[in-house]
């Protein structure tokens, strides 16, 4: 493979640089792009000659008079997302979503073989096919720095790029595309890229439901119609129609965990806005099929039902349109607090299947299958993915709080205080008003607040259908009481709706004690009795890793996948995994694929739930045609785990892990726990302080306002490591841990063994080298050098990056290599190529922390949109935030 970035990536690059240039002049005159070309010369060369010149960047930044910051910074942000939206373009055509190893994305195609070459037959495919169950849950994680306006000027720019390909004979075309560009360009540079306020929660479930508009409502059928021929020529026949291998649920307006800003009245009108939306985009599929649908030839079943029609698809489908506007109707009303006098709206999927399959069937009975298979199949698809709400909304809250009701109820009622209770206790009373016939709950009572909040929840689930909602998750968990105290809310305010409850288990211990809390739960005939023989849990990456470092965290993840798998199984129970990865690899994220397959084995098995969070959402589903692959990947992956699990890991390499586990659990929470100044430190050389006022997500940036490490959320933690370059919550302790093993006699060996025979381990050290090759050490002591002052502070910064050094060059004898990614040049190339624009806003950010110290926070409006534009700026420019 050529060193170069593919030829039409690095056209494209250009062609939107020279456009934003042409915009940057016609606003502030040829001399400012001049300053902008200045700064990125410096860079380029600061990143070939090192010091010296890096020297002349900073200088020459340090000098830039204060109104030219903001128009500085905007230029490198907007330029690094315009470079974003072209290699998303290249990746798009050349299906090239996950670079990292030369061969490993096997094509849905090549799959098929391999099973069917390791003795599986057809029909074991076509069933694993049928009943395979992957729910990908968009979360709206304070992640997504890029306005909604802005991304939707960003896919129209994307479409240019389609056009000018398309027109390479038609010079009119490719001058009206390009004029088209030139034009969206300019209207992104006059758009401000951060918001003044912070999204609500249903701003964020509308965001939510954009992504379904534009790019699954088309990807969808297109997967299916995909996996539909290529199970034509592998099995002979096509995926069953109301089979729905990849489904979308969301948490945008029902997570509440740690953010008062969602309400039950929130929730209800999230799910007012997908019933709205899902009827005003069916409207449009239906619209369509009575066009198209003018066949006179009908089965008895269809004539029967329509009576003499001389169309009798359209009078069907017209019945049918008048339904749906009545739902769509009823929704706008309950939204706008209206009351709703129209006709029978649909409250189910079959209401809405039904009818259209009975035109489905009618066209195969009467010999029209390629009719039947064309467009109306394609809405079948959607009915059976998208349902009538298009995504299920899952409800998360907090452990505590239902603890809280329970403690006010208790006490209220005379019989103790529910929190002084232990285990047992709690356990005793909760099964046995989980039996009992009479109400626990008193009509009038007067409770607090907060308290009357969660039971208003639970009262917004009752008035659902199932089908609106998917998983009720609780955070924080522990004891079986924990899940034990849901079920009894939703017995006694749920009404008739039974969510699967998940237990989330993100703290070390609480991931380590998770199978034997899982036992003890489904040992509970009373539990048994209501929950059945599912049980969904969910294991937590960014808190465990926040909590116990990467590796010590990775590898508890993993081991209590194993002990799930194996309690469920004693117990006759199928089990669904719900990962809560982020988009960064300090949060579990990575491609998607290797992260599946290196689950340990039966732990996905045909089910897997897996969040997608924040900007990933619109990496991976933003636009049809990655939407499609990435789709692909899921169904690939969860199909090759499913089927050709991974092998077991053998018992020297468990102790192996368990030994570089400790060791780097002991080495991170030396440092970020016990050494005084690690805090100090850490607030002093990041924008960890500035963060909170970026207005990202609708979730407050801390779980409380004081305190350490502990009381932040994960995602900020993470965030204000990578602005600076270091990465630490990453890899801090990794490198204690391989560089003790290797000084060990037959140490190299093992790990080499490791990384070639076990997926798991290989995964890691593939995400641990793509981290290094992000992280910078110059950038992150050029932080140090701008903000810190105090020498303690400045010797704990020299050890980090120290210690950072060292783990690469571990690293790099483990994998063998001279230097980092040398096997994946693409993504070599693609850091390298972001640097100069990235370097400048390093620059900025250091110097606009440092004003807004010595200013006590009081810096001008201006210079603090800067700041936040920096921020939003390095994120576009790594690739993620969070």
């Amino acid at each position: 493979m050529s060193h170069d970035l593919h030829e039409s990536l690095r056209d494209n690059v250009r062609v939107l640089g020279d456009s934003l240039g042409r915009t940057i002049a016609d606003d502030l005159g040829d001399g400012f792009v001049d300053k902008i070309e200045t700064i990125r010369g410096f860079a380029k060369t600061g990143r070939q000659d090192g010091s010296a010149s890096q020297r002349e960047l900073i200088n020459y930044l340090r000098g830039l008079p204060d109104q030219d910051l903001l128009p500085v910074t905007r230029a490198f942000n907007q330029f690094l997302n315009l470079a974003n939206i072209a290699e998303q373009h290249y990746r798009a055509r050349f299906r090239r979503v996950e670079d990292y190893k030369p061969g490993s994305q096997p094509a849905l195609g090549e799959l098929f073989e391999r099973i069917r070459e390791t003795g599986h037959k057809s029909r074991q495919l076509v069933e694993t096919l049928a009943n395979m169950r992957v729910e990908l849950v968009l979360t709206a994680h304070p992640t997504e720095v890029i306005r909604r306006t802005l991304i939707q000027k960003y896919d129209a720019i994307d479409d240019c790029l389609t056009a000018m390909e398309g027109a390479v004979d038609y010079p009119e075309k490719a001058a009206r595309a390009h004029g088209r560009l030139q034009e969206l360009i300019s209207q992104a540079w006059h758009t401000d890229e951060i918001r003044h306020e912070r999204p609500t929660p249903v701003d964020e479930a509308k965001w939510g439901f954009a992504v379904i508009e534009n790019s699954l409502w088309q990807a969808v059928p297109d997967f299916h119609r995909d996996l539909d021929s290529l199970l034509l020529d592998a099995a002979g026949e096509r995926l069953p129609l109301d089979a729905a291998p990849l489904r979308f649920a969301s948490w945008m307006g029902g997570d509440r965990d740690g953010n008062p800003n969602v309400t039950a009245k929130v929730t209800r009108e999230v799910l007012l806005l997908g019933r709205w939306m899902a009827a005003d985009l069916y409207l449009r599929d239906l619209e369509q099929l009575k066009v198209e649908l003018s066949m006179w030839k009908a089965n008895s079943a269809l004539k029967a039902d329509v009576g003499d029609e001389p169309e009798p698809y359209r009078a069907l489908l017209k019945r049918l349109v008048t339904r749906v506007e009545s739902t769509r109707d009823w929704a706008k009303a309950c939204l706008d607090g209206k009351s709703y006098d129209g006709g029978p709206i649909i409250e189910t999927r079959d209401q809405l299947y039904a009818p259209l399959l009975a035109c489905y069937r009618s066209l195969c009975d009467v010999g029209l299958d390629g009719i039947a298979n064309g467009v109306l199949l394609d809405t079948l698809r959607r009915v059976a993915v998208f349902g009538v709400t298009l995504t299920k909304l899952d409800i998360r809250q907090e452990s505590s709080r239902h603890s809280q009701v329970f403690d006010e109820l208790t006490a209220y009622l005379g019989l103790g205080h529910y929190h002084e209770w232990d285990e047992s206790r709690r356990q005793e009373f909760l099964l046995e008003e989980l039996a009992s016939q009479r109400p626990l709950i008193p009509r009038r009572w007067e409770c607090s607040v907060e308290t009357r909040e969660v039971l208003d929840t639970f009262r917004t689930i009752a008035g659902e259908h199932r089908e609106a909602l998917g998983t009720y998750i609780i955070s924080m968990a522990g004891q079986p009481s924990d899940v034990l105290a849901v079920a009894l809310l939703m017995k006694e305010v749920g009404g008739d709706v039974r969510l699967p409850i998940a237990p989330l288990f993100e703290t070390l211990d609480d991931l380590n004690r998770s199978g034997e809390a899982i036992d003890r739960l489904l040992s509970l005939p009373g539990y048994r009795r209501l929950a059945g023989d599912r049980q969904e849990v969910m294991i937590g990456y960014s808190d465990s890793a926040k909590d116990a470092g990467q590796l010590a965290a990775a590898w508890a993840q993993y081991r209590a996948q194993e002990t799930l798998v194996e309690v469920c199984e004693r117990h006759g129970v199928s089990l669904t995994l719900f990962h809560g990865r982020g988009g960064t690899v300090g949060r579990g994220g990575g491609p998607a694929h290797a992260a599946i397959l290196s689950q340990p084995p039966g732990s996905v098995n045909g089910s897997l739930r897996v969040t997608e969070q924040g900007e990933m959402i619109r990496f991976k589903f933003g636009q049809p045609d990655i939407a499609l692959r990435s789709m692909e990947i899921y169904a690939c992956a969860v199909l090759e785990a499913t089927l050709l699990p991974p092998p077991t890991p053998e018992p020297e390499w468990r102790e192996e892990m368990d030994r570089l586990a400790d060791i780097g659990h002991s080495a991170y929470v030396t440092v970020v726990r016990e050494t005084p100044d690690f805090v100090p430190y850490f607030r002093a050389v990041t924008p960890e302080g500035a963060l909170g006022r970026l207005p990202l997500g609708s979730r407050p940036a801390k779980r409380r306002q004081e305190g350490g490490v502990e009381s932040l959320r994960a995602i900020p933690w993470i965030f204000a490591w990578t602005q600076t370059r270091l990465m630490l919550p990453a890899w801090l302790g990794s490198g204690e841990a391989f560089a003790t093993r290797m000084e060990e006699e037959g140490g190299l060996e093992r790990l080499r063994e490791m990384r070639d025979k076990w997926p798991f381990f290989g995964t890691y050290l593939d995400m641990l080298e793509m981290l290094l090759a992000k992280a910078d050490v110059d950038i992150a002591a050029y932080y140090e050098h701008r903000l810190v002052d105090e020498p303690s502070l400045k010797a704990l910064g020299k050890q980090l990056r120290e210690r950072l050094q060292h783990l690469e060059s571990s690293l790099l004898e483990i994998l063998d290599q001279h230097e980092l990614l040398e096997k994946t040049p693409l993504i070599r190339q693609a850091i390298d190529v972001r640097n100069p624009y990235i370097d400048p806003l390093h620059g900025l950010q250091a110097e606009l922390l440092q004003r807004n110290r010595d200013a006590d926070g009081a810096i001008s409006p201006a210079l603090s949109r800067a700041l936040m534009v920096t921020m939003a700026g390095i994120s576009a420019g790594l690739r993620n935030t969070g």
